[in-house]
């Protein structure tokens, strides 16, 4: 009878329950295992850094609702996953993490890398488990991608002790398991969506919001149809961009402010009334602001405020049950009705505001200049990953999508290093299914620094990502380099130098040397043009363009700030 060990049985389970990439850093206990993950036809990218190979796995998850797996080592390489589990967890995207562990029979005496992984990854997934044999593995990755997939998406973890993928097996003990089916789809109660269409069809202000839950459900055709057939004012949030066109006449971002507080009525799609929407509650909305609030997860309705109704449902079903309704009403909100021509006049306000910026062209470069030649010159069907305070939040403005699952940033949890290994999985997402398709990463100076590394991974990979580090030498602002050289000589750097500083005028194109390449230093709009035309041309391998702004160059001003306390 053949044996396998436990390496052999993991690879083999992974391989059935398609998993089709695995990313991460190999090392001891791991190192044969990877080895095997290659052998059965998985592809395998190591990464710089286990956060940043955990971020590419949890985007392509997002991408394609199918999980990848991060593949760590024992003790530090866990834990350096664990920041990159808990973005997946809160962010709701499907994740398998894969951790090497201590031989059992080292627990307790200070084995190498010791940890106790499985309790500490516990908080931040919705399943931790320890296969106790190797025969049983099949089914404890079967269970592991189904968690992953099924209700509300989110990160599980196995953990893999030296002993478990050393040990040897009959092949006939090994448990036989079948290919996790697709997730079952959610229909919601028929009496909730004529509830939820009455409201629609009496408010006088109402809005549709919709969050990236509706983006990784695949709701776009029933949303775009509800929103053409309605005329229903929208709000995206910044990952539902996309599910209906920013371009779109019924999309209300350019008003965001004025829509929010004024709605007497909230469609909520797939979003939650988070951090990211002011917790639904004034001084952001309105005291007595009706919800219609439909979810995948029962436990999140009525969450922070209670909802006027709220359905449990995938987003597609329940809204074109919504849809069917409102076409028997003949509803449809026309331009001229009073609530549209309010959002249309603050938008407009907004807009013009916008376009003086952007069309101040002087050098030191403002942020809206810099991401108006962007928008000018990127494919509009381009693939964007963006982080970094005001270069995420300026460019979300700046920067349309028209096509769903098209913009990659921090979400929900604010995690700062997601982009380059967002722009890796959605590299990877391109590479197999629209070979065609830009992967734009437009980064912070500091944001960038959390994981510039791994551009070497994507060189490696011939992976054609365009990097566009937008360049203020410091967190938020920097300083000019005369004021920062003039502060660093003035006394102990450690105690002179402001927290928010950065070394000035950093090269940061000049990684792209290292591959006998060049990269792109731009401090001009005909710069920044020429740059982007260069790099447009080329094919399998990364390109680097720095831009530097002016240090103190702001965003418009914020009636609401993000961070917005509620005031009760």
């Amino acid at each position: 009878m053949t044996e396998k060990n436990g390496n052999l049985i993991m690879a083999e389970s992974l391989k059935q329950q398609g998993i089709k990439y695995v990313f991460g850093i190999m090392g001891h206990p791991v190192i044969e295992l990877a080895l095997n993950i290659q052998s059965v036809g998985i592809q395998y990218l190591g990464f710089r850094n286990e956060q940043a190979a955990c971020y590419a796995a949890q985007a392509y998850g997002y991408l394609t609702r199918k999980p990848a797996a991060v593949l760590c080592v024992s003790g530090p390489g866990l834990l350096h996953v664990v920041g990159g589990m808990a973005n997946a967890q809160i962010n709701c995207w499907p994740l398998v993490v894969l951790g090497g562990s201590c031989p059992t029979d080292h627990e307790g005496i200070g084995g190498f890398q010791e940890c106790p992984q499985v309790e500490a990854c516990r908080p931040y997934c919705k399943y931790a488990a320890r296969p106790p044999t190797a025969n049983l593995i099949p089914s404890h990755v079967e269970k592991a991608v189904r968690l992953a997939t099924y209700g509300r998406p989110g990160a599980v973890y196995i953990d893999l002790p030296a002993t478990l993928l050393q040990q040897k097996v009959d092949e006939h003990n090994i448990v036989k398991v079948s290919q996790c089916p697709p997730p079952p789809l959610i229909y919601p109660q028929l009496e909730l969506i004529e509830n939820a269409v009455a409201l629609i069809t009496n408010a006088k202000r109402p809005l549709v919001i919709i969050g990236k839950g509706a983006a990784y459900s695949r709701s776009e055709k029933q949303i775009r149809e509800l929103i053409t057939s309605s005329g229903l004012p929208f709000l995206p949030t910044p990952m539902g961009k996309g599910i209906v066109p920013d371009e779109d006449v019924n999309c209300v971002s350019s008003a965001r402010t004025a829509v929010l507080q004024n709605s007497d009525l909230i469609l909520l799609l797939g979003a939650r009334l988070n951090w990211m929407l002011h917790f639904g509650r004034p001084p952001r909305f309105q005291s007595d602001v009706k919800i219609i609030q439909i979810d995948i997860c029962a436990e999140e309705l009525h969450n922070s405020v209670p909802a006027r109704v709220a359905i449990q449902s995938d987003i597609a079903p329940a809204v074109e049950g919504i849809t069917i309704l409102l076409k028997k009403k003949n509803y449809h909100m026309s331009k001229s009705n009073p609530w549209w021509r309010n959002i249309i006049s603050s938008g407009e306000k907004n807009k013009e505001i916008i376009q003086k910026l952007a069309l101040d062209t002087s050098v030191p470069l403002n942020y809206y200049a810099v991401f108006r030649e962007i928008q000018n010159m990127i494919p509009k069907d381009s693939i964007i990953c963006s982080e970094g305070a005001n270069t995420m939040d300026i460019g979300r403005t700046m920067l349309l999508n028209n096509l769903p699952r098209h913009r990659l940033d921090a979400g929900t949890f604010g995690t700062m290093g997601v982009g380059l290994g967002f722009a890796i999985a959605a590299a990877l997402y391109c590479k197999d299914n629209a070979p065609h398709k830009k992967v734009i990463c437009i980064e912070g100076d500091s944001a960038f620094g959390f994981s510039g590394m791994e551009i070497e991974t994507m060189y490696r990979y011939k992976l054609p990502i365009i990097i566009i580090v937008i360049n203020n030498n410091g967190i938020y602002g920097g300083l000019d380099t005369e004021t920062f050289r003039q502060i660093q000589q003035s006394g102990t750097p450690t105690q002179v130098i402001p927290p928010f500083a950065l070394t000035c005028e950093v090269h940061y194109e000049k990684i792209m040397e290292m591959f006998g390449k060049k990269g792109h230093y731009c401090t001009t709009i005909k710069q920044i043009q020429q740059s982007l035309k260069d790099a447009f041309q080329i094919k399998d391998e990364p390109s680097l363009i720095n831009i530097m702004i002016n240090p103190q160059a702001d965003r418009k001003e914020q009636k609401f700030a993000w961070l917005t306390e509620s005031k009760l």
